[in-house]
């Protein structure tokens, strides 16, 4: 989970651990992608909205990694841009669903399982 939110990292966090899930959290994308390589997590949720590194770039620049680092992670966009135009954006970034912020705990945990468990 990467989000420049604290408390959004926190109750996102929060919310997928109650449901069974291990969670790293991250302050940065660029962290994300150090930690992405590092780690192999099974799910990527990224805000959009961030400082130096957007979510965007973020994505962009996991999908070039090769399958073995990470390229290929399912990806969640996680953000308070929620019009139709910021969900099609997201999507043809490289990010497999966009939710809404606030986003509704059970959404995300059922949304997050489906990409999982694909």
């Amino acid at each position: 989970m990467v989000d420049d939110d604290a408390d959004t990292r926190e109750f996102t966090a929060f919310v997928l651990e109650q449901a069974g899930a291990r969670v790293i959290t991250v302050a940065s994308a660029a962290e994300a992608l150090a930690r992405l390589t590092q780690l192999q997590p099974d799910l990527l949720l990224s805000d959009i909205g961030m400082p130096e590194m957007d979510g965007y770039r973020l994505i962009r620049q996991v999908r070039s990694l090769p399958p073995d680092q990470g390229g290929q992670i399912p990806a969640i966009a996680l953000t308070a841009y929620a019009g139709e135009i910021n969900q099609q954006q997201a999507l043809e970034a490289g990010f497999q669903r966009h939710l809404s912020k606030p986003v509704e705990p059970d959404h995300l945990i059922a949304t997050a399982a489906h990409l999982v468990i694909r």
